[in-house]
């Protein structure tokens, strides 16, 4: 679910000050060496082989790759059972907590030596004062956000509450974790619940509900069911939207879309290929932006 090609997972990020030459080439990825001690490696990278990250006007496209070693976790419970035979064999008779704890770290760097790093790609799009990152993950977007500030590029959330300097709100139900989060965006799904022009998925729908006691979810024909959860006070997490032209998941809390479909033309170029997706994928906020701004005096006198 990238920039680039497939379904969308994209969060969306104010960068303050506008950099002119972020210098990715300064952050570069390197390979983890054999026989290092490092264990995760991260730097970016191009979107294509040797092309450059320029992509205009204080426009830039990168990739941020991550390798991560870590050995098998069922090799390494394999290997554990092995070692603890070996010392019940030597004669210790019984083999403590303390004792295999010493072992699986044992077999953790017994079993790295022979393992390749996993990697993983996010590729992300600088354009002026906005940056887009293709992930919703927060572990993944964090590395990312780590790599573009030993660039000298800062960034925080974007969200319309923000923008506007909308007031914090407390909420018995739900609580926010994350810089940027706000249960503004809890109330403004539920808003949706009556807008014509962004709808909730009727047939094949999903939502996430909180209540006091549990986290819900609803799939299939939900809407019934969501207006009693709503009337006994449930909170909208997430749901499954449909506009016009797109469908894709909304996350209420962090304001952020994922599983966006993204129909486009043709091209014979990747970055006209890019152009077009990004385009529709800021089309998609900005219809959000500005039905929060339809509807947030509702929300703040909730």
């Amino acid at each position: 679910m990238a920039l680039l090609s497939g379904s969308a997972s994209v969060s969306r990020y104010s960068v303050v000050p506008v950099v002119e030459d972020p210098g990715f080439e300064r952050a570069g990825f390197r390979e983890i060496l054999p026989g290092s001690e490092v264990r995760e490696a991260a730097g970016f990278v191009p979107l294509e082989p040797e092309a450059p990250y320029s992509a205009g006007h204080a426009r830039w496209f990168f990739r941020v790759r991550i390798d991560t070693l870590r050995a098998d976790p069922t090799a390494v419970k394999e290997r554990v059972k092995e070692l603890v035979r070996v010392e019940i064999e030597q004669g210790m008779g019984f083999v403590g907590p303390k004792k295999r704890k010493k072992l699986k770290e044992l077999a953790e760097e017994e079993l790295i030596v022979q393992s390749r790093p996993r990697t993983k790609i996010v590729e992300g799009c600088l354009d002026g004062a906005t940056l887009w990152i293709g992930s919703t993950a927060k572990s993944v977007i964090g590395k990312v956000l780590e790599q573009l500030r030993r660039i000298g590029v800062s960034a925080e959330p974007r969200t319309p509450w923000l923008e506007r300097g909308d007031p914090e709100i407390d909420d018995a139900v739900v609580e926010t974790h994350e810089p940027g989060e706000s249960v503004l965006g809890c109330r403004f799904l539920e808003a949706l619940i009556e807008d014509r022009e962004i709808l909730f998925e009727p047939e094949t729908g999903m939502v996430r509900l909180r209540t006091e006691d549990a986290r819900i979810t609803l799939s299939g024909a939900i809407l019934p069911d969501l207006h009693r959860y709503i009337d006994r006070d449930a909170r909208l997490l997430s749901a499954k939207l449909i506009t016009g032209e797109s469908t894709f998941r909304f996350d209420a809390l962090p304001f952020r879309v994922s599983a966006l479909r993204v129909d486009t033309e043709k091209h014979e170029h990747w970055t006209e290929q890019l152009d077009e997706r990004l385009e529709k994928i800021a089309a998609v906020y900005d219809l959000l932006d500005r039905k929060y701004t339809e509807h947030a005096p509702r929300l703040l006198k909730a």
